[in-house]
This record gives C-alpha cells, sequence and structure tokens, in this order.
C-alpha cells in the first residue's frame, strides 16, 4: 500500500462484503462476573459485527440493553430484549423518533459515519443519558509517518465539512468530526474509542481470518518482508469488553484500543496461526522491494501488514498505554486464531469458497514460484 488513500479505499471496500451466513456469537472463553451495578444501556446498532459481541458482553454482565436500529437484521440474535425501530438518519423513515422522551444510563454509537447523524443522536441524547460512548477510529489521525501515535497526535480534515461520501480521503477526517460533533453535546462525558484493525468471529471482511484460515491450510505460505515487522489488531471481543468497562468505570476521555505494537511481529502473528490450526504451513518470506514489484499490496494483498518505514510506518506502530492503564486487555493470539478459525469452519460451504482478502491461491503460486526463481538466479 502506497499512501493513505489506498490503505483506507482498501479498509472501506472490504467493510462493505455482505455479512450473509454468519453463525451465533461464539462463547466468551474468559471467566465472566457480573458488573457491581446494572446499567440501562441504548445501543445506537448492534446487529453487525462489533454491534452484537459487545450487547452479548453487556448482557452476561448483568446490563439492561435497548437496541435502535432499521430492524432490518434477519438473525434475530436477541429476541429478548427491546428494540427501538428507526433510522440514524434525522431526515429520513422516522428518524430519532423512538428516542424521545427515554432515558438511559449511557448509550453506545457503533454506526455513524457522518458528523450530521453523530450529532442528531448526540443533541438529543445529551439530556437523557450520562455517557456518550462513540466508537471512531484509528484512521482519524493526520499523518502516519509517525512511530507512537498518540491520542494527542492531530486528526485529518477535510476543505468541505459538509461533505457526506465516505471514501478513502473522507473517512478519517468524518469519523474525527463524529468525534467532535459527541464532545459538542457530552462534553467531558463522552468516551470516544479509537480502534484498529477489529477481528474474530463473525468478521465479515477476512481481512484478518485471511491468515488462520491459509496456514491451517498448510504447504507454501507467502509472507510479508522478513517477520519482523510490527503488527496490531484487536480482538472484537477483547474490544467489547473495553467499551463496557469504559461504562461501568466512567472512563471519559479519548482511547487508542488495539493492541501493544511491542508485543506481535508478523512472524508471531503467523506462528499463533499455525499453533492454533497444528499445520504443516512453511512460510516463504519475500521482501518488500519484491513484493512491490510483484504488485503484491500490503494490507489488501497481505492483510495486517504494513511495512514499518515509510509514510505509513506509524500505521501499525500507535501508541495504546493509555487504553491499557484504563482496563483494555488482550487475550492470546492463538486463542484469537483458533476461535476465528473454528468459526470460519462453520460457516456455508460458498462463504468458505473465496476469501474477501488476501491473494487467490493461484496469484499466490505465481509470487512464490517468482521468489524461488529469483532466489535460485542470485545464488548461481
Amino acid at each position: 500500500m502506497s499512501n493513505r488513500r489506498q490503505f483506507i479505499q482498501s479498509t472501506l471496500a472490504l467493510s462493505a462484503a455482505t455479512s450473509a451466513g454468519l453463525s451465533p456469537l461464539l462463547a466468551n472463553d474468559k471467566k465472566l462476573t457480573k458488573a457491581k451495578k446494572s446499567l440501562n444501556i441504548l445501543f445506537l446498532g448492534g446487529t453487525g459485527f462489533l454491534g452484537p459481541h459487545t450487547v452479548q458482553y453487556a448482557i452476561d454482565r448483568g446490563h439492561n440493553v435497548t437496541l435502535f436500529n432499521r430492524g432490518r437484521s434477519k438473525e434475530n440474535l436477541f429476541p429478548n430484549l427491546e428494540a427501538l425501530v428507526g433510522n440514524r438518519d434525522p431526515d429520513k423513515d422516522a428518524g430519532l423518533a423512538a428516542l424521545a422522551g427515554r432515558s438511559w444510563d449511557c448509550v453506545i454509537d457503533t454506526s455513524a459515519y457522518v458528523p450530521r447523524i453523530a450529532d442528531a443522536s448526540a443533541k438529543l441524547l445529551a439530556k437523557s443519558c450520562k455517557q456518550y460512548l462513540f466508537v471512531s477510529t484509528i484512521s482519524v489521525y493526520k499523518e502516519y509517518s509517525k512511530v507512537g501515535i498518540t491520542e494527542n497526535d492531530p486528526v485529518g480534515t477535510l476543505e468541505d465539512t459538509k461533505v457526506e461520501k465516505v471514501d478513502g480521503m473522507t473517512y478519517g477526517p468524518l469519523k474525527a468530526y463524529c468525534e467532535q460533533a459527541v464532545r459538542t453535546h457530552f462534553k467531558d462525558n463522552s468516551t470516544i474509542i479509537r480502534p484498529g484493525l477489529i477481528v474474530g468471529p463473525r468478521d465479515k471482511t477476512d481481512r484478518y481470518t485471511y491468515w488462520p484460515v491459509r496456514v491451517a491450510r498448510g504447504g507454501d505460505v507467502l509472507a510479508p518482508g522478513d517477520g519482523s515487522d510490527k503488527v496490531q489488531y484487536i480482538d472484537v471481543r477483547d474490544l467489547a469488553e473495553f467499551m463496557i468497562h469504559s461504562l461501568e468505570n466512567n472512563n471519559y476521555g479519548t482511547y487508542n484500543a488495539i493492541s501493544d505494537s511491542k508485543q506481535e511481529t508478523v512472524k508471531d502473528m503467523l506462528a499463533s496461526c499455525q499453533k492454533a490450526s497444528k499445520s504443516d504451513a512453511k512460510f516463504i518470506w519475500a521482501d518488500t522491494e519484491f513484493l512491490t514489484q510483484q504488485q503484491v499490496r500490503p494490507w489488501a494483498d497481505m492483510p495486517v501488514w504494513v511495512p514499518n518505514q515509510g509514510e505509513m510506518a506509524g500505521m501499525s506502530q500507535v501508541d495504546v498505554s493509555k487504553a491499557l492503564s484504563a482496563g483494555l486487555s488482550v487475550r492470546d493470539r492463538e486463542l484469537t486464531a483458533f476461535d476465528t478459525l473454528k468459526w470460519f469452519s462453520e460457516q456455508p460451504e460458498e462463504r468458505r469458497a473465496k476469501l474477501r482478502a488476501g491473494l487467490s491461491s493461484e496469484r499466490e503460486v505465481e509470487v512464490i514460484q517468482a521468489w524461488k526463481e529469483k532466489k535460485k538466479s542470485a545464488t548461481s
């Protein structure tokens, strides 16, 4: 991936993949205890990837959850919860009318992508909720050449702040403006969570799933660089837990919510995938220059991986010390790989037939062959 626009555009394209064929939630492997105080939580969304995991964890902790969405999900995951039907866009259908005159302890917003939408819900709920938790993204930052980006680093801006088209250039800045809208109405009672790549069971994009599935298949596996590049991603269940604990503990402010970049490299990630599947995979490490020549793109063709040098060096080396101090915990990576692989193996055959991210089998064979020929010619 040569620049920010391509990187974000790849993320958005993969996120648009269909969600058909998702299996029920995997049981949480951590020991669950009840919260000291039960909260009444309004969830704006809750039917996609992060939403169901967060709702389930909130229920497990003993909280009362009300869902607000368009009522179009066919999964019916939480039939016993109160479900309010409406539209995040106040100018469409009944808009936010179902929320009027109601009150909750806190609200979770995972579904606002443009500031007008975030502003409408935050303004309406400012006097009826004590805390607003908004899920943003680490894509809000203006520059990524810096290693160790913190929550205080500058965020992106747009010349036209009224634009609502979400693409590779606008996604991050629009999320930053959404954050601003929430802070405007909730001020010090706002919590902004900035996750990076979210992975695990129910992930419809396959941006991480590619690796445990590909490694489990065994044989020669094309791997990027020399394995030393840092990687960062967050298990969806760890993120869900951090969000709920942030509400329980009144954690206000802004948090980069992803794994510690000091803890894991590409080599570590692939090793955890191999341990999870006990496969006979042999990793073929090809350097970045060669992969560039072969038009093998970081993040899109080699998911999770971003070279740790150049203008995107900071994308996988974000500072998460604030979130770790506030209670974010990251489960064993082998467990994330194992659970992801288990979930994916239970999907319908047509869903498993073609991964939505990463190289095709045919293209991988071609690149590996080209790499081996290059190595052979270099030693002859």
